[in-house]
């Protein structure tokens, strides 16, 4: 439904969102890129929304906001401006000096208010609102030296080669940029200090036995040409980005789930779904209940210390 004056109105549950300069091209097209319009991104939000909310649902965000598309300037907000709706929930957690108020997705009418305001990437935390200090996922970021794909699958399938004798299940998602996310459920019964020590840990073991390939070191400037595993994530108010999430890259890329059989897929790259198939993928339910699976890292932890000697 739109008015005149270029706004449309869109139903969510038992909201209307209302939203505005649907026409806005927040993707230029070029090359083989699609053009995409605010709209579009509104229509894939509502398609993706039953998948993507059980991944946001009681989780701080960071929102980054290209007003302009994604040629002009970007922010990244972490706070809830006083304008946002009342029904937006907000939840206020500290931070060095102060707190911040962040928003927090919870349905589709958010969701939709939040694409009306440019915010294109949804950044979340691994921990919930109700218990910020214990994340209940951990996070590998496969980030390669450069747009080698090859590296990126490789280095996955040596994680996960680990993370199985460690009797910890995984999941894969493409982050839309380069790389992979290795995602572990927990339970949440450890703070950010254990499963960063014990995520460290693995990196380091992994890194270790593939000298050549991988490395652990922060600065880039040490890691040549070798993969980095990144994982500076599992910290307090860090974030990554959510699983459906739009990436502000040519062609609208989504951050997919997938399966590790499609790991295997020689077409697969970190930008191999977008906004216009990524919903498809999302109905074969590639993380299968995998993540409602949270383990304690107690025991996945004398394992790995009994590997490493």
């Amino acid at each position: 439904m739109s008015d005149g004056d270029g706004t449309r109105r869109v139903r969510a549950g038992r909201r209307t969102v209302e939203v505005h300069r649907p026409d806005k091209v927040l993707f230029p097209g070029g090359g083989d890129a699609k053009e995409y319009t605010k709209g579009d991104l509104i229509d894939y939000h509502r398609a993706v929304a039953p998948f993507m909310l059980p991944h946001l649902r009681g989780r701080p965000l960071m929102l980054e906001r290209h007003p302009d598309g994604i040629d002009g300037p970007r922010f990244m907000q972490k706070n809830t401006p006083e304008h946002y709706p009342e029904w937006i929930k907000r939840v206020e957690l500290a931070k060095e000096g102060g707190t911040v108020r962040h928003a927090v997705c919870d349905d589709t009418a958010t969701l939709l208010y939040l694409v009306d305001q440019a915010s294109i990437t949804l950044h979340r935390w691994l921990s919930r609102a109700d218990s910020p200090d214990h994340p209940d996922r951990m996070v590998f970021d496969l980030d390669p030296a450069s747009d080698d794909f090859e590296a990126v699958r490789e280095a996955a399938g040596l994680l996960g080669e680990l993370l199985d004798e460690l009797e910890l299940p995984s999941a894969l998602m493409t982050t839309g940029s380069r790389g992979l996310h290795v995602i572990v459920p927990l339970n949440g019964r450890h703070d950010f200090d254990e499963v960063r020590a014990f995520a460290r840990d693995v990196a380091d073991t992994l890194a270790e036995a593939h000298p050549d390939r991988l490395t652990t070191a922060a600065r880039k400037k040490e890691r040549g040409e070798r993969l980095y595993l990144d994982i500076q994530r599992n910290a307090y108010a860090q974030t990554a980005v959510a699983p459906f999430t739009v990436r502000p890259r040519p062609g609208a890329p989504v951050a997919t789930p997938i399966t590790w059989e499609q790991l295997e897929d020689p077409q697969l790259n970190a930008r191999r779904w977008t906004v216009a198939d990524a919903v498809e993928q999302a109905r074969t339910d590639p993380w299968s209940g995998l993540l409602a699976r949270g383990r304690a890292l107690g025991p996945a932890r004398r394992r790995l210390n009994a590997l490493r000697g």
